[in-house]
């Protein structure tokens, strides 16, 4: 009976939205490649993820930022990727400093990267930003491509992000990636010791790459999790319309492939390799958004990985784990899991 009352309120919830758009497919090689010469797109996307995959060290490598400009709360930086959106190019954060803990010096400075969701609004994710305050913990709210400022005129949506645009989804991806490093190395420069990522839904993605990738972080909790980006566009039902927009074009078998260097799953073998970090996820039982056979497959992944993984499933869907009570007991096991861990 409660799944059943869920799952109609996920799909009303996935619904009320009239601008979803379906856009034409592209292959989009000149998102990835600089020159495509009118090379066969599916050989050209499946060498450039092979490659990436071969060495994702250099595909996720970040360049030195040396621009990055603090102004009240706001910071910015120019991102490592350069897109053909202008607006998009300068990445932008929110920062919530740390309170002062009483009667005490805090020793080790905290602070917790925070990725809000596919199409967030300003808003998103603040309060829990400001929760970490209140624990001695500073914050970072990052705005994602696409999203906000970074939207250019033409979207209502952060379409750009993820969409049938093959290469495109494959840059939007790889540079939240380095924006997230990029936020975290400025947190270490401002002198804080332990530094953690949250994210939630497409954040929990871009999120767990960072974590994989990036040794200044100690910690991650992550809202939402599955083990390939392809299987979420195809079978949610938040992205139904990029789903319509591939058509006939290529096979899910084909899309996970070429979108392997942008999904958690394909970094199994690498997890072994670097030093175990705890991790939280938390997942959904009556999620259609993020479908809880991906959500576990992507948990035993990391668990076969040797990490120290606690999984949380709570008993609700992708939009009311955003929602009264759901959000209340989410928001309690991630900043609980912050404070043990960091």
């Amino acid at each position: 009976m409660l799944k059943r009352r869920i799952q109609i309120r996920e799909r009303h919830y996935a619904t009320r939205d009239t601008n979803r758009v379906v856009r034409p497919f592209e292959w989009g090689a000149s998102f990835i490649v600089e020159h495509a010469n009118g090379d066969d797109p599916r050989s050209l996307l499946a060498a450039y993820a092979e490659r990436a995959l071969a060495d994702s060290d250099a595909f996720y490598a970040l360049p030195p930022v040396t621009d990055y400009r603090l102004d009240g709360t706001e910071l910015t930086w120019e991102s490592s990727i350069k897109t053909p959106s202008a607006e998009n190019n300068t990445a932008h954060a929110r920062f919530f400093r740390e309170s002062t803990i009483t009667g005490k010096e805090n020793d080790t400075r905290r602070a917790v990267v925070v990725l809000p969701e596919w199409n967030a609004q300003l808003p998103s994710h603040v309060e829990l930003c400001r929760i970490f305050t209140r624990f001695g913990i500073a914050a970072l709210r990052l705005t994602l491509p696409y999203h906000g400022s970074r939207r250019p005129p033409e979207l209502e949506r952060a379409d750009h992000l993820v969409s049938s645009n093959i290469g495109r989804t494959l840059q939007s991806m790889r540079q939240a990636v380095l924006d997230t490093r990029a936020a975290v190395r400025w947190l270490s420069e401002q002198g804080y010791e332990r530094i953690g990522i949250m994210g939630t839904s497409i954040g929990s993605c871009i999120g767990f790459l960072a974590l994989v990738h990036e040794p200044l972080v100690r910690t991650g909790v992550f809202n939402h999790v599955s083990g390939y980006v392809a299987d979420v566009a195809w079978r949610g039902i938040s992205t139904r319309h990029v789903r319509d927009g591939f058509g006939d074009a290529v096979t899910l078998d084909e899309l996970r492939r070429y979108w392997l260097p942008i999904s958690p799953l394909a970094y199994s073998e690498k997890l072994k390799r670097v030093e175990p970090r705890p991790i939280r996820f938390i997942a959904a039982r009556y999620d259609l958004t993020f479908p809880p056979d991906l959500s576990r497959d992507a948990i035993e992944g990391v668990r076969g990985a040797g990490h120290p993984l606690d999984a949380v499933w709570l008993r609700c869907g992708h939009y009311t784990l955003g929602r009264s009570p759901w959000k209340y007991i989410d928001g309690w096991k991630i900043v609980t899991f912050m404070r043990k861990h960091l």
